[in-house]
């Protein structure tokens, strides 16, 4: 006796009904989604988000009144000379500063330990902390250029140029900080000692990179050579290359703004920093 088969055939062509497991979503959505809980828990403190933003811009406004005078170049004042290149130190308080105390302080309370245990990606993290870096800084660049402009009469740039050179340094800017933030975040047992090294680096830096002495020729070479190392310095004279007159390009210690060097300096940190938080990067206190 035959036995014929009264359901589909389940070769192809076939109706079989079939049950594929649904997809995660990759790195990059899976990051912007972590981003977005990013901004929303850093607004929801609403004292952080007042001394993230109003840091700099008070020191900038107290400094420049303070400092404020004619320099050796007619239509550049010392105010704006400092402004120019405080604006450039907003956006390492909000990448640098901010992502070290806010990683430590995710280890600290155990949110990236359990943060491991899900099946989201460990680049989707730092993809959150990127566009929470991103956001404020911008944030942070638009504030303290406002105050400048109102306050010590700064022009915003008018060159495509110059607007383009705004850009990349903001960029490069932003990625090399992050990431040396990521890494200096495993040299602190603690949110609290996370804060005292990074204020610590931070404050020595502004000082020898020519962030509160105006003119950086007015520093003594060695500290300038010292600062050079560092970030700060090159993100300090690119954003003074665009909000100053080109004439004020006599004020740096080269006597140019050596933009490819400024590029050249920050990619290599930003290499230098991926590499640095890859070695240095712990998702608890023990391991």
């Amino acid at each position: 006796m035959t036995v014929e088969s009264s359901g589909a055939s389940p070769q192809a062509g076939g109706s079989a009904t079939r049950n594929p497991r649904t997809a995660l979503p990759g790195p990059l959505p899976l990051g912007l989604a972590r981003g977005g809980t990013e901004l929303r828990q850093f607004f929801r403190h609403k004292e952080q988000v007042v001394f993230t933003f109003s840091l700099p811009a008070v020191l900038m406004i107290l400094l420049g009144s303070i400092l404020d005078g004619p320099t050796q170049l007619d239509g550049v004042t010392s105010g704006q000379l400092l402004a120019a290149g405080m604006i450039g130190s907003g956006i390492v308080s909000t990448s640098f500063n901010s992502i070290a105390t806010g990683v430590s302080a995710d280890r600290e309370t155990g949110a990236l330990k359990r943060l491991r245990g899900t099946p989201m990606p460990p680049a989707a993290y730092f993809i959150g902390k990127m566009v929470l870096v991103a956001v404020s800084s911008l944030a942070q660049t638009v504030l303290m250029a406002a105050v400048a402009v109102l306050l010590f009469g700064l022009e915003l740039p008018s060159e495509p140029a110059k607007w383009l050179t705004l850009l990349w340094v903001f960029a490069l800017g932003i990625v090399s900080c992050t990431l040396l933030g990521i890494a200096v975040s495993s040299l602190a047992k603690s949110t609290n000692g996370a804060v005292a090294i990074v204020q610590l680096l931070y404050l020595v830096l502004q000082f020898i990179s020519g962030v509160f002495v105006s003119p950086i020729t007015s520093l003594p070479k060695v500290m300038v050579d010292i600062a050079s190392f560092f970030p700060l310095k090159w993100i300090c004279q690119g954003f003074r290359s665009v909000f100053l007159p080109d004439g004020a390009v006599r004020m740096e210690m080269a006597g140019t703004w050596e933009l490819p060097r400024v590029a050249l300096v920050l990619a290599i940190w930003c290499v230098a920093g991926a590499v640095l938080a890859r070695l240095t990067f712990r998702w608890t206190d023990g391991k």
